[in-house]
């Protein structure tokens, strides 16, 4: 048996009830693309039930294009998440069987972002000064002070809404290794103030024509109690991770994993590790959605995004057999109709697709966790302290 959790990567479902906390109110990832680009094309994921899961919303707003179907292949819910944040290791966590609260450490959006014994040390120990020093858009950053960047051979050190401090490099002037290891002493000096991530973003190119390579690399905090990849393993269960699962878990239970760097280099690897003999999880992240489309503000994108995983997805659960699972969800939203470029906080939706079981709603879950609870539930594992398992009325 195989159960396959795959991360949709910022696909949010509509506005949660704390949004207007986070400066999210009327956020809503689906709806706002479907209505720019004047209705979705995904046959799969309505047949699913994808197209079902607005009506459990308490005010009901359709996906433009992905109607209700009267029989979904699928169970279809929606998750309301329990912990502080909308950045991904606090999703990605909560799907793991985490609640985080309180939240990890914001800087400061406003120069100086980082606190100045933070940056002296960091600097003392790379032997590089820091530029930047605030909150911007991962490109823009890049296009403002490459340049000065390439002139001084400075650390781009920059941040967001999330709880990140992000360190961007130039290939030529600070080589890959140098960039990852920087990182590393980003990451222990951040961790006593609780820092979600440190983000390695390395980049090419010349001056108003540079890019982001797929070379990023996420230095996570260190989990604070078990997380479901590590109770599998020590059960016995391998835990296949595809694209950034290994660094979003901090290498946390891993029977093995490939790095891939985009959602179609990932959907290779979900099929590689499906060929994988004897029962096993596999735990995957689709990033496009939300690394090239979402936080660029490009919901035309975003949507051709949606129908390539759609049209992959059409293949792949033919290949499924009668006791896998694959379960689709999001871990934050990143709504690109909405205001500014960062995450936003919403509601994620909720598919559970087997052969041998029929569609049933699973209504509004209170927590990303109920997740690792009913994984654990499908392998046999002793309950964990929080979650209800949505298998248990099958």
């Amino acid at each position: 048996m195989k159960v396959v959790l795959i991360v949709l990567d910022s696909v949010g479902i509509g506005a949660a009830p704390d949004a207007s906390d986070y400066g999210d109110a009327g956020a809503a990832t689906l709806q706002h693309i479907g209505e720019t680009v004047g209705g979705l094309n995904l046959p799969v994921l309505q047949k699913l039930g994808l197209g079902n899961i607005p009506e459990l919303l308490p005010s009901v707003t359709s996906i433009p294009g992905c109607k209700a179907v009267d029989a979904p292949l699928a169970s279809f819910g929606i998750m309301e998440e329990q912990s502080i944040g909308k950045d991904t290791i606090t999703g990605h966590w909560e799907i793991c069987g985490l609640e985080i609260n309180p939240g990890f450490h914001n800087f400061p959006l406003a120069h100086p972002s980082f606190p100045a014994d933070l940056l002296a040390a960091f600097e003392k120990e790379t032997g590089r000064p820091v530029i930047g020093n605030k909150a911007a858009s991962g490109t823009a950053i890049i296009e403002e002070l490459g340049p000065e960047h390439m002139k001084t051979g400075a650390w781009i050190a920059y941040t967001s809404a999330d709880s990140v401090m992000q360190l961007a490099a130039h290939n030529d002037v600070i080589p890959l290794d140098e960039l990852y290891k920087g990182c590393k002493i980003a990451r222990r000096l951040c961790d006593p103030l609780k820092v979600g991530r440190v983000i390695a973003r390395p980049f090419i190119g010349e001056p108003g024509a540079f890019k982001r390579t797929e070379d990023r690399r996420d230095y996570a905090y260190t989990p604070e109690e078990p997380l479901i990849t590590e109770r599998l393993t020590e059960a016995g269960i391998p835990v296949y991770a595809v694209g950034k699962i290994e660094d979003i878990v901090a290498h946390r239970g891993i029977t093995e994993s490939i790095h891939s760097g985009n959602t179609a280099e990932s959907q290779q690897v979900v099929e590689q590790f499906m060929q994988k003999p004897g029962d096993g999880f596999i735990f995957a992240n689709f990033i496009d959605f939300d690394m090239l489309y979402g936080h660029r503000r490009d919901p035309e994108g975003y949507a051709r995004a949606l129908k390539q995983t759609d049209d992959w997805l059409a293949d792949f659960i033919q290949t499924l057999e009668n006791d896998d699972v694959l379960i689709l969800t999001a871990d934050h939203g990143n709504d690109p109709t909405f205001k500014g470029t960062d995450h936003t906080r919403e509601y994620v939706p909720l598919l559970v697709y087997s052969p041998a079981m029929p569609g049933r709603s699973l209504g509004i879950r209170q927590g990303f966790f109920d997740i690792a609870q009913s994984v654990a539930g499908r392998f046999g594992l002793a309950e964990l302290p929080r979650g209800i398992n949505f298998f248990d009325r099958h």
